[in-house]
């Protein structure tokens, strides 16, 4: 009888010696091996990547000579519409550095844009992130902001050799001072948990009582520039529900992000220049 429960009980002593050997290893073994293994990895998670990206330019091979004479003249007219709005940019920027001069503000932080393609997605109820073809083969560091037509997209938690992984606005790790549009007042914009068949979605907390926000009337949820991470302005989602706290003194509530979100192929990670320079 006494043979029969050991054999049961094995499995649960085998585990139960390995976890303790896990927990006594040095803390730098332990990083070492983690780098080690995801550096492993990385060549089979961008192989897969070049492969969607192959399958999807045969398939696009497939489609009617109209069909993509008619796609090329949309995105002709596209350009058009990006080139005379890179004007009105470069004037803005222009008027910014002016008035920034004679009001004696610390400049923004400088960044370069490096495009990168989105090599596997991790969407779970406790994380969201992306890990991208491009790491510190390309000068990327952690902590960049990460971007794309629709806003934020998220931050740079590791780099690696050829990869890096991008905590996305939506993971319950990912915190930003925001702010509301037309209000300078400073809020904190944090991810949640988010279900796999819901829009994705964050929550804001710290906003004065006096903003009011709905599903009918929604308003849009900016980062305030405060941290010198994140430039300021750019598109974080819209606040749908508010409610006021337990104290009575601020609100907190739901923000939904870009549906796109979750779909990404491409984004671009903003590289502060100052961590090149140096």
């Amino acid at each position: 009888m006494l043979p029969k429960r050991f054999d049961q009980a094995r499995p649960f002593a085998t585990l139960g010696a390995v976890l303790l050997a896990w927990i006594l290893v040095p803390l730098a073994v332990k990083s070492f091996a983690r780098v080690s293994f995801f550096e492993l990895q990385a060549p089979f998670i961008a192989a897969a990547a070049y492969v969607r990206d192959l399958q999807e330019f045969w398939a696009l091979r497939l489609h009617p000579k109209d069909e993509l004479i008619k796609a090329g003249h949309e995105i002709a007219g596209v350009i058009a519409q990006y080139e005379f709005s890179q004007q009105e940019l470069e004037s803005l920027r222009a008027e910014n550095v002016r008035l920034q001069n004679l009001l004696n503000l610390p400049p923004q932080p400088a960044f370069r844009y490096e495009r990168a393609r989105v090599a596997r997605r991790d969407l779970s109820g406790w994380w969201q992130r992306l890990i991208i073809r491009k790491g510190a083969n390309y000068g990327l560091v952690v902590g960049s902001p990460v971007v794309f037509a629709g806003g934020v997209v998220g931050r740079v938690s590791e780099v690696y050799g050829y990869t890096a992984v991008v905590d996305l606005i939506t993971s319950p790790t990912f915190r930003l001072a925001a702010s509301v549009e037309g209000d300078a007042r400073p809020i904190c914009y944090q991810g949640g948990l988010n279900d796999s068949f819901k829009a994705p979605r964050g929550t804001v907390e710290y906003v004065p009582t006096d903003i009011y926000a709905s599903p009918t009337s929604p308003r849009l949820l900016l980062t305030s520039g405060l941290g010198g991470v994140f430039p300021t302005g750019l598109r974080i989602g819209r606040i749908v529900r508010l409610e006021t706290s337990t104290d009575g003194l601020f609100q907190s509530g739901e923000v939904r992000v870009d549906e796109r979100l979750v779909s990404l192929t491409e984004v671009t990670v903003l590289v502060p220049l100052e961590t090149e320079d140096l």
